[in-house]
């Protein structure tokens, strides 16, 4: 394994605010469904998008124990995980109209990657890769301008 050069800590206020809100939303769905439900279709819905909503809380509160690294080689969870290598990423961005999440970044990669989705801390559709969520945005900006020299260090 290579050595880390800079993580992100997904932020623990952050961390149990999102879970919480996912959590409330899943039981306030349910409990409409079943205190009130308009029809039997929309109470079907209901039901459906509350325990969605506990899953995600679930899915979110499991992902964001982990902490992205960034190394030599490649972008990854603690636990090993690869979000990608460092050798297809194109471009880093970190700009205000780019399309990423809360506090990160978007990097452009030559390869695509198979989807994947990290609720609050990653996504990753095709060639492009959204870091961030729950994470603090001083460390997203380390790794972004990390990244990004890299990059142009590579070119």
């Amino acid at each position: 394994m290579s050595e880390v050069i800079t993580g992100i800590i997904p932020s623990a206020p952050r961390r149990a605010f999102g879970t919480g809100v996912l959590y409330a939303l899943g039981a306030t769905l349910l409990y409409v469904s079943v205190t009130n439900p308009p029809s039997p279709a929309l109470a079907l819905f209901l039901v459906g998008m509350g325990a969605l909503s506990v899953f995600g809380g679930y899915k979110m509160w499991q992902v964001t124990g982990r902490v992205i690294e960034l190394t030599e080689d490649e972008l990854r969870l603690s636990d090993g995980t690869l979000i990608c290598k460092t050798e297809d990423i194109q471009k880093v961005d970190r700009s205000f109209f780019a399309f990423k999440p809360s506090n990160g970044f978007l990097v452009t990669t030559k390869v695509s990657y198979p989807t994947a989705w990290a609720p609050g801390l990653w996504w990753r559709f095709g060639k492009r890769i959204g870091i961030g969520g729950v994470t603090p945005g001083s460390q997203s900006k380390v790794m972004a301008d990390t990244l990004a020299a890299m990059v142009a260090t590579r070119s």
